[in-house]
């Protein structure tokens, strides 16, 4: 069995490794390349493998950069299945159709800036090729082993990172080949902590913050509620760019949690995400999937999603009109990173002031226009329009859907035999921090993939 990396490879996004066990190839993963325009304009170029040659693709979950590119694999030939947890494949659908909405948008505004006339700007893909791709994906449970090529079998445990995320153990040829996906940290809410491994011949590990420790969740909540009373006093509103799939969720069940004790009742809450409300019905009927603690709030006073002042806007004209308002509104909205989605217009409206505040909670990738905010830009551009930063920013790193540098480290402690591993999903610091702990710590072989890069499992 040999393994080959072609996304996530000294960066972030764009997850998708090809497997060859057994005569047979398949793609773990088919990621979006997210980041500034000129990254983005990568998922454009031709696969680096035929499209038509892989027999099977296994999907870790459905964040965008691990599954937006599978449209255009189907659209270049591939007509074999997409093999994924139930709870994922419910996400998939929404996410992508999210993209193809969001792509087309882009198109069109790109052919009306146009100088030269010209409108031949086209989507990365439509919700016709969604459609395609939801034709060939097949579910599967976690924990039970099952063989989706002759002689190749997978088993999908949970992650703890989003609801269906999945680690994936792969078998064949007398070898087991672990991939992480993206590892969740314990303790998140509504979510279970991620399932203990047990052994593998090569294992490939996400390292998102492999050269960070988080801070405690009991300090996020608090320096959240202490954001939420600086805001009111400034008059603002309080801008929360947040993943539709996870981040928002969560906040919701933060906000139904401390409810009275952040007196949240004086705040209008808007979900100003059509996806993210979506998520929120999926989220609804895999209640199964929740852990302990979440499955007590839901049957609480306050149900994190029915919470009395919370506004859900699914309608454009809705999102403009809480740009009227000018405080008392807490207004989560997608992207997380800023890339797209209804946040660029709040912030386009309101960096400017002085009162308001924008709290991050999740990643910002190279590139983006979170990343550029979070490390202190003064001036940015949106919508083609040059916009000053006023505003108080905050990262909030406690509330991050990946595990730390330790939670990866006590994921890894899990298997066994504590085999070589290969370093994917992560920026060269913390990829060469997490190198140096793992080797100081356990003493094995640790790889960091590069683009291309072949290893033998």
């Amino acid at each position: 069995m040999k393994v080959r990396f072609y996304g996530a490879a000294g960066e972030v996004t764009g997850s998708c490794h090809e497997v060859h066990a057994n005569g047979k190839t398949l793609l773990l993963d088919c990621g979006m390349i997210q980041g500034s325009d000129e990254d983005e304009k990568r998922n454009e170029l031709p696969f680096p493998f035929e499209a038509a040659r892989i027999d099977a693709v296994v999907l870790s979950h459905a964040h965008i950069d691990h599954c937006g590119r599978l449209p255009l694999l189907i659209h270049r030939g591939y007509t074999g299945p997409i093999y994924t947890q139930a709870a994922t494949a419910d996400l998939l659908k929404i996410l992508l159709e999210d993209a193809a909405s969001l792509a087309l948008m882009d198109a069109e505004r790109d052919n009306k800036h146009r100088r030269d006339g010209h409108q031949n700007h086209q989507p990365l893909f439509t919700k016709a090729d969604v459609a395609k791709v939801m034709s060939h994906v097949k579910t599967m449970p976690y924990d039970q082993a099952r063989e989706i090529l002759p002689g190749i079998s997978v088993t999908l445990r949970d992650a703890g990172h989003i609801l269906g995320s999945a680690c994936v153990t792969l078998e064949a040829e007398g070898r087991t080949l672990l991939f992480s996906g993206d590892i969740g940290p314990k303790g998140t809410p509504i979510l279970r902590d991620p399932a203990v491994q047990h052994k593998a011949d090569l294992v490939l590990i996400e390292s998102t913050y492999g050269g960070r420790l988080h801070r405690t969740r009991e300090d996020t909540i608090a320096e959240l509620g202490e954001i939420f009373e600086q805001a009111e006093r400034d008059g603002g509103n309080v801008l929360i760019p947040a993943f539709a799939v996870g981040r928002s969720q969560e906040l919701l069940y933060w906000f139904a949690k401390y409810y009275e004790q952040w007196n949240l009742k004086r705040w209008k809450i808007f979900l100003d995400s059509p996806m993210a409300v979506k998520v929120v019905e999926v989220m609804d009927g895999h209640e199964d999937l929740f852990d302990e603690d979440a499955k007590k709030v839901w049957q609480g006073k306050i149900n994190p999603f029915r919470l009395p002042n919370l506004h859900f806007t699914p309608e454009v004209s809705q999102s403009q009109e809480i740009n009227q308002i000018k405080h008392g509104a807490i207004i989560i909205a997608g992207s997380g990173m800023c890339t797209g989605g209804r946040i660029r217009h709040h912030l386009r409206n309101s960096l400017g002031n002085k009162k308001h505040h924008v709290v991050f909670v999740g990643y910002q990738a190279q590139g983006t226009l979170g990343r550029r905010l979070v490390d202190g830009a003064k001036i940015v551009r949106i919508f083609n329009e040059e916009v000053h930063v006023n505003a108080r920013l905050h990262t909030i790193g406690g509330l991050s859907a990946h595990a730390d540098q330790a939670g990866l480290i006590d994921w890894y402690s899990s298997i066994d035999n504590q085999p070589p591993v290969v370093l994917v999903h992560g920026e060269d610091d913390a990829r060469n921090a997490m190198k140096e702990v793992m080797q100081e710590k356990f003493g094995n072989q640790v790889s960091l993939a590069t683009p291309g890069m072949e290893m033998d499992v």
